[in-house]
């Protein structure tokens, strides 16, 4: 014998509706990241000024590591969602929401790793050698 149809619950579907929002801030913090790292890489020529090697600028730091700190989170956010919705018993395959937020994660990996990069560049060595526009020493006299 079946079971009877039952109507779900108010309190289960404002849980799936608020699941499905939460997935929705994956993608925005892979935006906000991938902005972040844009702005990084384009602020690199701050750490020469008149031929004079003055090293990372604060807004390079600040873009390098909160750039990877909403990679990071995107990530996070995601898989305990996911793991949220199974322990709930929630619908996690349906929706376009749960499709975008894991494209977004999976591209939050990848920014993840690419910002760990320029977060090591902060902390490497003079790329220069301390010469200070050395190469423009052979053009000009």
């Amino acid at each position: 014998m079946t079971p009877p149809l039952q109507a779900p619950s108010p309190s289960a579907s404002a849980s799936t509706v608020a699941w499905r929002r939460g997935l929705l801030l994956v993608p925005l913090l892979v935006v906000v990241s991938a902005g972040l790292l844009v702005a990084r890489l384009a602020w690199d020529a701050d750490t020469f000024q008149a031929c004079r090697y003055l090293g990372p600028s604060a807004r390079m730091y600040v873009t390098s590591w909160a750039g990877l700190a909403c990679s990071v989170s995107a990530v996070v956010i995601q898989v305990a969602l996911r793991r949220t919705a199974r322990r709930r018993g929630l619908d996690a395959g349906a929706g376009w929401q749960r499709g975008l937020a894991a494209a977004a994660a999976v591209l939050g990996l990848v920014l993840s790793l690419a910002l760990l990069a320029t977060v090591y560049w902060l902390y490497s060595a003079d790329p220069a050698g301390g010469g200070d526009c050395s190469g423009m020493r052979l053009i000009l006299p």
